[in-house]
């Protein structure tokens, strides 16, 4: 059986953790790799626009970030590194020669996570460095699964809607092609009702894996969108070749061969597919919730069709009944 416990496994990551040292002296970051090197990915920089470039390019799971710097001191580093969406979550440690309580405070309420005295002593590096980054994977772990559904797996309903609204977004400055897939299940309350609500969880867990199975780019996402229902968001794809996913998976699940023999289609359990294309750009006034309105009505155009199949439509285009 799966669902959070499985999804919650270890916070920390089976790769090696990503650090950013930022110092502009030499000798000072020779000193951090010789300590950190052994047990973490380590990138420099020896300038706050540097440090900004790096991190928004390698997004570093923590920063060690030198206070005093020629071109942008600490403070002003970390002012736009929260500023930035990118990086606004990566923590920092501030390193500096410079000591007492009025610094040590200043470092904190700039929001630094931690601050470390130069010369810096290794072992208590190693060790702040260690806390740092449990916390992080910990906190990463739970916004996680604050987006995760727990009885599958995938994407979680809000999850899905802000994913849509970013990628809508991302299609209407590029002019680009956005298109998403509603799945249903066939008849799943009479398989609920013959086979139990345990063979239902069961069989949700089952689609959910397959159509991830089968929605492979980093890009995409796979969501639960409701019940009995999915959603597969297809950034920078086609009509063709959305509608030929929706085909690949409506095999895949017939695939699946889970026995239905109370309603089902040919005795295995079915699910029916509504394809929604926005191809290039929108008319004005559209909004997300017209690619949703789209995909939700060939859904249905299925379903009144007999189940079991793909219906598709591009926005301001007649439907293609499967």
């Amino acid at each position: 059986m799966t669902g959070l416990a499985e999804i919650a496994a270890p916070a920390w990551p089976a790769r090696k953790p990503r650090l950013l040292l930022v110092d502009d002296q030499p000798l000072h970051l020779q000193v951090l790799y010789r300590t950190l090197s052994a047990e973490h990915q380590l990138f420099m920089a020896t300038s706050g626009e540097q440090a900004l470039k790096v991190a928004r390019e390698q997004r570093p799971d923590l920063i060690l970030l030198d206070v005093v710097m020629p071109d942008a001191d600490g403070f002003a580093v970390l002012r736009q590194l929260r500023a930035q969406r990118d990086t606004a979550d990566i923590p920092v440690i501030f390193v500096t020669a410079h000591s007492g309580e009025d610094i040590e405070t200043q470092c904190l309420e700039a929001g630094a996570v931690d601050f470390i005295p130069k010369p810096v002593n290794p072992s208590v590096v190693r060790a702040r460095v260690r806390t740092h980054l449990t916390l992080k994977f910990q906190s990463d772990l739970l916004r996680a699964l604050a987006f995760i559904d727990g009885l599958t797996g995938v994407a979680n309903r809000r999850q899905f809607d802000e994913r849509l609204s970013i990628e809508w977004a991302r299609a209407q400055r590029h002019g680009s092609a956005l298109s998403l897939i509603l799945v249903d299940v066939d008849h799943f309350k009479s398989y609920n009702d013959h086979y139990g609500h345990q063979a239902g969880d069961d069989a949700l867990r089952r689609v959910a894996a397959c159509l991830r199975e089968h929605v492979r780019r980093g890009t995409d996402l796979v969501a639960r969108y409701g019940g009995e229902e999915f959603a597969c968001l297809l950034p920078d794809t086609t009509a063709e070749d959305a509608r030929a996913l929706a085909q690949q998976l409506l095999e895949a699940v017939r695939l699946l061969a889970i026995p239905h023999h109370h309603g089902g289609i040919g005795g295995v359990l079915t699910a029916s597919f509504g394809v929604a294309t926005r191809a290039g750009a929108s008319r004005p006034g559209w909004q997300p919730a017209a690619l949703l309105g789209l995909a939700d009505a060939q859904l249905y155009e299925a379903k009144r069709l007999g189940r079991a199949r793909v219906c598709a439509a591009v926005l301001g285009e007649d439907a293609a009944a499967g």
